[in-house]
């Protein structure tokens, strides 16, 4: 994703929305070809040289499915996020696995720029805005997950695993799926030690833990520990399953399509793919393009590198 000059980016999208017509194939061209520290710089010369925000622009320029995944992916990371959270925090229950997906695929220090672009755009902290929009068992679990800092070493204490999964297994046998215990291993300890202590919890008891959380699929919050379960562990299972039920519904799902596209397109998109190919025996391009149209499609297919060598 090189770009030969930031100057010329910025004259050729101030070219794109010049005249009658946007140019939406020039605006692709560029935009989804470019990382996120390269477009940060296209954000601010331009600013500088036309005294205008890109974003404002390409907000008036631009419409619907294909105006949201390119804002999306416009956007600094950690700003993407504060967005991303923002809204999932407005949309009662449905959305949580967005928070979760916020507060357990991000690298701790990601997640802190999350939150420090969240106090900066919405003058509220996250923790707070999740406390007060959720209730319950859900407030009890995602407040701690997005305010938590993670170690991110590789350091396993294995006297630890073993009692924390007897833990997790004991409360998860008596159904006490909120207890504390469940709440604090899952939202406190390195990724590291909770994959030990979920393959202990696994060779000592037979199941995946997943498979122990699947008593009732109707709850909400049986839903939502899973989900944390995946992130924390498993990522691109998680993002590949939300991919397939975004493509595989009567009518494609093109938040979560645009969101796992443009949040994921730097980070583990080529593991996401393969996962996809594996499950559905069908490539994610193929069934991108199947699913989608236009514009919308064709920044898609840029952004999971459609076509790269």
């Amino acid at each position: 994703m090189a770009s030969l000059s930031v100057t010329e980016d910025c004259e050729q999208l101030r070219k794109a929305f010049a005249g009658w017509g946007t140019n939406e194939g020039l605006i692709i061209s560029i935009l989804a070809h470019r990382n996120a520290a390269q477009i940060k710089l296209i954000r601010q010369t331009y600013a500088q040289t036309y005294g205008e925000d890109l974003l404002k622009d390409l907000d008036k320029e631009l419409s619907n499915d294909f105006e949201r995944v390119v804002l999306l992916w416009t956007l600094d990371p950690a700003e993407r996020d504060a967005l991303l959270a923002n809204e999932a925090t407005k949309r009662w229950t449905s959305s949580n696995q967005v928070l979760v997906e916020i507060a357990c695929t991000r690298t701790s220090q990601q997640l802190l720029l999350a939150k420090q672009a969240y106090h900066a755009r919405f003058k509220r902290s996250l923790e707070e805005d999740v406390a007060y929009h959720t209730s319950g068992d859900f407030r009890k679990l995602l407040v701690p997950l997005v305010g938590t800092y993670r170690y991110e070493g590789e350091e396993v204490n294995m006297t630890l695993a073993k009692s924390e999964a007897k833990i997790l297994h004991e409360k998860i046998s008596e159904k006490a799926y909120n207890h504390e215990d469940v709440i604090r291993i899952l939202a406190t300890r390195s990724k590291a030690q909770i994959n030990a202590t979920l393959n202990h919890y696994k060779n000592e008891f037979g199941n995946d833990i997943n498979k122990d959380l699947k008593t009732d699929p109707k709850d909400e919050f049986l839903a939502i520990l899973r989900a944390t379960v995946k992130c924390l562990t498993r990522p691109e299972k998680y993002f590949e399953k939300v991919l397939r039920l975004a493509i595989n519904k009567r009518g494609t799902d093109e938040g979560a399509l645009t969101r796992v596209v443009t949040t994921r397109a730097e980070i583990d998109m080529k593991i996401i793919k393969e996962e996809y190919h594996k499950r559905n025996s069908v490539t994610l391009d193929h069934a991108i393009g199947k699913d989608t149209t236009g514009d919308y499609e064709k920044m898609l297919l840029a952004l999971i590198g459609h076509g790269d060598a």
